[in-house]
């Protein structure tokens, strides 16, 4: 049960509902009795009820006697400051989400609420549609216990103590609207854990909308992010949105952000820093709610010292940032990814699971695996299809000859996805040509069934 209190809450206008037990309560913190007015007055037309305060003493007192489904405060307070207050609830208070009211355009202020562990900020005058779109995001969180899509395929699986530590503060960020960076080398699954803090959080049933910042064309990389109207240049046939408009109420997901060109992280910074975009062509800004989550295999810092990558953009997207480990620094976690990653591609291919020999799994653990997580993929995929008898030895992976050839060539020289794919290539056709093209010979003298020598052929142009 609630507890009434010294501060009592604005009279409800006549028409809305009564306030119940069943209502959200939020807690607003500010020293402007008008601020503190017009919070209330919002919050009463959404149905929530309020209790405010003029200080952070105050709220203390309040946070101690209530059960709080929100917190909104003021960044400058007459005991002290916002930061210190989101800073008391994180210890005190873990599951409250905070939001804090900064001055406009101090994004600095934001920032550091958003590493204290504010849920999301607002800033002065505060614009009102904003302020509803954030209250009914951080309300979502007290009511969501699983991920909205219910898709079991979304997991970074391991055991090791790391894995463990990276899916604890995954599920804490999913419980924040901070801006995001990943890092992390090619192959850890950093699309994977973007989805995941997008899917453990208030946002899971409004769109996640993946960007490969690399491979969009310059000069229509403004068009893509923030669409264009009919006309306004040569093939605009119609008018068209953008990612950020698709995203809305979502997820942006910026992968190798790292790629993209010095006049687009102008307007992006822009985009992010305003919360609205302008489409090309049109004469207004539109507003978006959208969460930026962005990633990069390459060292963002040494971008920054280089030139290369704005300082104030890798400010604002890398409020928070999650480094996602390689293979090599969990190499306990190999038996069970193996177990996993086999009984996928059994089923995607049709065929039975194949077994893994001792021998095998030892060179697996033992292997650095400079690709991470898909390039053991890629390798248990090319051994399926070479081994014999269903049953996977250390030469099918293949392993020794990738490693002399590491000896001699840099990644970025030999590609490792295309030059595995020659290997297999070469296995099949060299296959193909002993049985002198018959397909259900070959599929035996390479022991996998006719069908999946029938996918593996197609998937490599062989057909």
């Amino acid at each position: 049960m609630r507890v009434a209190t010294s501060a009592l809450p604005l009279p409800i206008p006549e028409g809305d509902k009564s306030p119940d037990m069943n209502m959200p309560l939020a807690l607003v913190i500010d020293d402007e009795p008008d601020i503190r007015e017009l919070l209330e007055l919002t919050l009463a037309r959404m149905d929530i009820e309020s209790r405010s305060a003029a200080d952070i003493g105050q709220a203390k007192n309040l946070l101690a006697q209530n059960q709080f489904d929100l917190c909104l405060t003021d960044m400058k307070l007459p005991d002290g400051n916002g930061i210190e207050l989101v800073e008391y609830i994180q210890q005190h208070h873990t599951e409250l989400p905070t939001a804090v009211i900064t001055a406009h355009g101090n994004m600095e202020s934001a920032i550091s609420a958003l590493k204290a562990g504010a849920f999301d900020f607002v800033s002065k005058p505060v614009d009102l549609q904003m302020l509803r779109n954030l209250v009914t995001a951080a309300l979502k969180l007290n009511h969501q216990r699983t991920p909205h899509s219910g898709n079991n395929d979304l997991q970074l699986l391991g055991c090791s103590e790391i894995m463990e530590a990276t899916r604890t503060k995954i599920a804490k960020l999913a419980r924040s609207q901070a801006p995001i960076y990943i890092s992390g080398e090619s192959g850890t699954g950093k699309e994977l854990a973007a989805r995941l803090i997008h899917e453990k959080g208030p946002r899971s049933d409004k769109p996640f909308i993946p960007i490969n910042c690399g491979a969009i064309p310059g000069e229509l990389m403004e068009s893509e992010f923030f669409g264009h109207k009919k006309g306004s240049f040569t093939g605009a046939v119609a008018s068209k949105a953008g990612f950020f408009q698709t995203a809305n109420g979502g997820t942006l997901f910026l992968d190798e952000v790292a790629d993209m060109p010095l006049h687009m992280q102008v307007k992006l910074l822009r985009a992010i820093q305003e919360k609205a975009v302008r489409p090309v062509g049109e004469p207004r800004e539109i507003p978006v709610d959208v969460r930026i989550l962005s990633a990069s295999h390459k060292d963002l810092a040494s971008q920054v010292k280089e030139g290369i990558f704005r300082q104030d953009l890798f400010y604002r997207i890398n409020v928070i940032e999650l480094h996602l480990p390689s293979l090599r620094e969990r190499p306990n976690d190999i038996p069970l990814l193996v177990e996993h990653i086999l009984e996928k591609l059994a089923i995607q291919n049709d065929i039975p699971k194949p077994a893994l020999c001792t021998d095998a799994l030892e060179m697996l653990q033992h292997y650095p695996f400079p690709g991470n997580v898909r390039e053991l993929e890629n390798t248990l995929e090319r051994a399926m299809t070479l081994c014999e008898n269903n049953m996977i030895h250390s030469n099918d992976l293949q392993l020794k000859t990738i490693e002399s050839s590491e000896k001699t060539q840099e990644p970025s020289e030999a590609p490792l996805e295309p030059y595995l794919g020659n290997i297999e290539k070469a296995t099949i056709t060299k296959a193909l040509d002993k049985t002198r093209y018959n397909k259900t010979a070959a599929a035996k003298l390479l022991g996998i069934t006719f069908g999946a020598l029938r996918y593996r052929m197609k998937k490599l142009g062989l057909e």
